[in-house]
């Protein structure tokens, strides 16, 4: 009966989820510049009957936390946002949690239309942020309206979070770890393309300082470039990266080509067409398993700068500099058979007529900051396809948004429990 009820309601409302996710695309919510598309969430919870947190991040707490890496100097006027639909009581607790930033559009004369038009069609909505992670936010907010509106009384609470700076780094869902948000569960909806995703890659960023000796180009031989020796740097992470997934033989990594990457991002050197570079600067991607630690990997990664240190004759004398910088995401790591697992997989299959494909995250979510410092089990599962976020032309499909409400809406039920069933 309760599913009969949530179905019809969204198939009645799928117009309202389309009119939602266009006015939120089209606040360009990019970092610094998520206060309008906050204040739209902020009017949804309201309507849907939520109590409200609204509150900017920064305080002292979380910038000496030792997994706040962030740096941006200035929240005011952006606010986190966690709205709760509390239980009754004698029911399971549940977080949702989705964030408002958005990567920037990039170059536009490469999209079709405005970025941040909300354009429909052919049932898909387009713009930035549409599948990373706005219509995967729009199914949370779909889902609990769906619940509230069809009378349905929870045992257990339901805590909607609307963070800011997932993109940066994951203080936003830090700051609502640390302001004392728990749950027995949680579902983060990145664009998973409706898989499960229990395990969730981790990065941080490094940057590799290499140095050469200068000379005039017209006798180069005098000099030894900094960027032959990047080179040769870069060779060598290769090969750390083929070693390190070597050992990553978990079978959700199965059609992952690359489970945990090493990219370089960026090369700066030189200054002179006519000049040996003296410095080169090596700054990149460094991926972490969801079955270690950031320390371990770090490791990993100082070990082979130390070795090469030691054994080229020319890093001897001037040896290659490390420096760990900027934003970092902790990878997460949850047991398929855990119930939660088996809550949505048993919802979706209800819904889809088929079992959910189950894979790992080739990318990291705030979903490590809330399993690792929250301690609270994750899912990453949500419409929208990986390969479509940050790109050009960035869309959703209409019919995914409704689906995912339908399945996280019966998931609720089931997971936080329902008044007068046993």
């Amino acid at each position: 009966m309760y599913e009969e009820k949530i179905s019809m309601w969204l198939k009645e409302h799928r117009n309202d989820g389309i009119k939602l996710l266009q006015k939120l695309v089209q606040e360009p919510s990019k970092r610094g510049q998520e206060g309008s598309a906050q204040a739209i969430v902020v009017e949804k919870c309201r309507q849907i009957g939520l109590d409200i947190d609204l509150w900017e991040i920064g305080d002292g707490e979380l910038r000496n936390h030792p997994h706040f890496y962030c740096d941006r100097k200035d929240f005011k006027g952006n606010p986190n946002l966690v709205a709760v639909r509390k239980g009754s009581g004698g029911g399971k607790s549940l977080i949702l949690n989705g964030h408002i930033d958005v990567v920037p559009e990039g170059d536009i004369s490469a999209w079709h239309d405005d970025p941040f038009s909300g354009k429909v069609e052919n049932g898909k909505v387009y713009g930035r942020g549409t599948t990373d992670m706005k219509g995967g936010n729009v199914s949370l907010l779909l889902a609990l309206e769906s619940i509230v509106e069809t009378g349905i009384r929870l045992k257990g609470d339901v805590i909607f979070q609307s963070v800011i700076e997932e993109e940066s780094g994951g203080a936003g869902s830090l700051a609502a770890v640390l302001r004392g948000y728990q749950a027995d569960g949680a579902i983060i909806p990145e664009p998973t393309n409706m898989k499960l995703f229990p395990l969730q890659q981790g990065s941080m960023w490094f940057r590799l300082k290499i140095k050469g000796k200068s000379a005039h180009g017209g006798t180069r031989y005098e000099g030894l470039s900094a960027i032959d020796k990047a080179y040769s740097v870069m060779e060598e992470m290769k090969k750390l990266e083929q070693e390190r997934n070597e050992k990553m033989d978990h079978p959700l990594y199965r059609n992952i080509p690359i489970p945990i990457p090493i990219n370089i991002g960026s090369i700066q050197s030189g200054n002179w067409p006519s000049s040996v570079p003296d410095t080169a600067i090596i700054e990149g991607r460094f991926g972490v398993s969801p079955m270690e630690t950031m320390e371990a990997a770090q490791l990993s990664l100082k070990n082979r700068i130390d070795a090469l240190n030691h054994t080229d004759k020319w890093f001897k004398e001037k040896p290659i500099e490390l420096e760990w910088f900027g934003a970092r995401w902790l990878p997460g790591c949850l047991e398929i058979n855990h119930p939660l697992m088996q809550a949505l997989s048993t919802q979706y299959e209800k819904v889809m007529g088929e079992q959910p494909d189950i894979e790992a995250s080739p990318w990291g979510t705030d979903g490590g900051y809330l399993s690792t410092v929250g301690s609270i089990p994750v899912v990453v599962f949500g419409p929208g396809e990986t390969k479509l976020a940050h790109d050009a032309n960035e869309y959703i499909e209409v019919d995914r948004i409704i689906e995912t409400a339908e399945i996280i809406a019966l998931t609720i039920l089931e997971w936080c429990g329902v008044e007068g069933q046993r």
